[in-house]
């Protein structure tokens, strides 16, 4: 397997950057998943690694051998997309060995291959089903399947499972996962999707408006975020963004109180480190989701976009939202009250008035 480095990969479409001097080094072997908001570069990214997109400006390199006027094929990699784009008239047998064929493996090998990527994928009682014939889920194995007989030197998936039901996606997180374990291959994953991140990848690369926000393994990522913005987007509900309170200014620099919302517990109206105007109370069964406004023990709001007119963007959008605190279902809480809230202060996330954490 190949170790792939991205360095200051940028990508313009005229004036319009999409990507901003990339460094990403992929080790032989890893699994990272490229993860953000629509638009912020990730697929891009990905296609520039593909060959599918030229690359504006920087280097790529495949166990250090720059690949930039290489072409797809030349690169040894598969690509699984969010479309599975088999070929109706073929069995699943032939889906997979379509490639193999195309180029003109002996067919002892094609079989052997074949045979050996159905029973990694769990595939062996469909090889002679037509994709008509089989389940959202089954078709995004066989598009693995064509992938993993290649036997190529890294795998690129562009959010493979968009198209799936939440119960198919978490099977195919799975799968995905095992596959990982069994090929020890490296992988560069696509997702908007939190959840993919944190459960597939051995490290996250957060990108918002082409800039790779901060790049690091999932626990570290939801402990100590780089910023506002990785903050908030990892984590779900996202963390609470609060102005700092007079009473708890420790700094100059600290300009922004995190807190998820896991973090909070009620307390008496004295201990309070915050108070929650509850708005909306969600019961879920295994917890009690409460939103509202958060306020000081003066009654004046902490998290609206007034309050933090001279913080970065990321936390005056976030400001906008409501806060929410997770609580045990037996809490009672309805709306219009005021739930005063306390927190450990080391699970308190500081940043400041540019929206970089604060050590």
């Amino acid at each position: 397997m190949a170790r792939v480095t991205l360095q200051d990969i940028e990508k313009s479409y005229g004036d319009v950057h999409v990507v901003k001097r990339l460094n990403l080094d992929v080790a032989d072997g890893e699994l990272v998943v490229l993860v953000g908001a629509s638009g912020c570069g990730k697929s891009t990214t990905l296609r520039m690694v593909a060959g599918l997109e030229t690359i504006t400006s920087g280097e790529l390199k495949f166990d250090g051998k720059v690949v930039n006027d290489l072409s797809p094929r030349q690169r040894d990699i598969a690509m699984v997309f969010q479309s599975y784009a088999l070929y109706p008239h073929m069995t699943v047998f032939e889906n997979l060995a379509f490639g193999l064929r195309l180029r003109q493996m002996p067919q002892v090998e094609i079989d052997k291959r074949v045979s050996e990527a159905a029973a990694l994928l769990g595939l062996n009682e469909l090889l002679a089903r037509k994709p008509a014939a089989l389940s959202g889920g089954q078709r995004q194995r066989v598009a693995m399947g064509r992938a993993v007989v290649r036997e190529p030197s890294a795998f690129l998936f562009d959010e493979p499972l968009s198209n799936l039901d939440a119960k198919l996606r978490v099977q195919m997180r799975l799968e995905i996962a095992k596959l990982h374990q069994r090929l020890g291959a490296t992988m560069l994953y696509v997702t908007h999707d939190q959840v993919e991140a944190m459960t597939l990848a051995d490290r996250i690369a957060v990108m918002h408006e082409g800039v790779l926000q901060q790049c690091a393994s999932p626990n570290e990522i939801y402990a100590t975020p780089a910023n506002t913005y990785v903050a908030t987007f990892i984590g779900s509900p996202a963390m609470n963004l609060w102005r700092v309170p007079t009473a708890h200014q420790t700094s100059p620099d600290v300009a922004v109180l995190g807190v998820r919302p896991q973090d909070l517990l009620p307390c008496s109206a004295a201990d309070a480190t915050v108070n929650l105007r509850v708005e909306v109370v969600e019961p879920l069964g295994a917890d009690t989701f409460a939103y509202g406004e958060a306020v000081d023990e003066h009654g004046k709001s902490l998290s609206d976009r007034a309050a933090l007119a001279d913080t970065d963007t990321h936390a005056r959008a976030r400001a906008e939202s409501a806060s929410v605190v997770r609580l045990d279902p037996h809490t009672p809480v309805r709306p219009g009250e005021l739930l005063p809230l306390t927190a450990d202060p080391a699970r308190l996330h500081k940043f400041d008035r540019a929206g970089n954490r604060v050590s």
